[in-house]
């Protein structure tokens, strides 16, 4: 099945770890290192993390008051499949291109979220990605899936 396109609905980040992100109208994207202040930023596989605000809303569906950011996802988007990206899709927003690295992240311990609601929805359908293209992200950008076989003639 092919994705649509989507777009970014919310950009967050945080300085610190552990803690709910903070809403932003843009942000920047470094090549290999993931967006510029963010506190999981670094030279390592998960410098993004994507959630579709369909997920969020499952979670208010159960009651919860959340918004985006609340998950500590970076990108929030809305229309583009997120729960069905594999490993190794590469993903246009703006003028930024990520590379899908891995899908959900088992939590090392349960965070409120879980506690108030019984569940969590990023393990299962948040995703984590790196940056293979630089540039800066905004609210309203489009998010596509770019073919892996275009992506690899526009890197040569």
């Amino acid at each position: 099945m092919k994705q649509r396109d989507g777009s970014v609905v919310a950009i967050s980040i945080s300085r610190k770890k552990g803690i709910p992100k903070t809403n932003v109208s843009c942000a920047v994207a470094r090549e290999e290192w993931g967006i510029e202040g963010d506190a999981h930023a670094g030279n390592w596989h998960r410098q993004i993390s994507l959630l579709a605000l369909e997920s969020i809303e499952k979670m208010r569906a159960k009651g919860l008051n959340v918004r985006p950011g609340a998950f500590a996802e970076n990108i929030t988007t809305e229309g583009i499949d997120v729960p069905n990206l594999m490993v190794g899709d590469h993903l246009r927003i703006g003028n930024v291109e990520l590379e899908v690295t891995q899908i959900g992240k088992e939590c090392h311990t349960k965070c409120a979220i879980f506690f108030r609601a019984g569940d969590c929805v990023m393990p299962r359908e948040g995703v984590f990605a790196r940056v293979i293209c630089p540039g800066t992200m905004r609210i309203g950008d489009l998010v596509g899936l770019v073919p892996i076989a275009k992506a690899a003639k526009e890197a040569d």
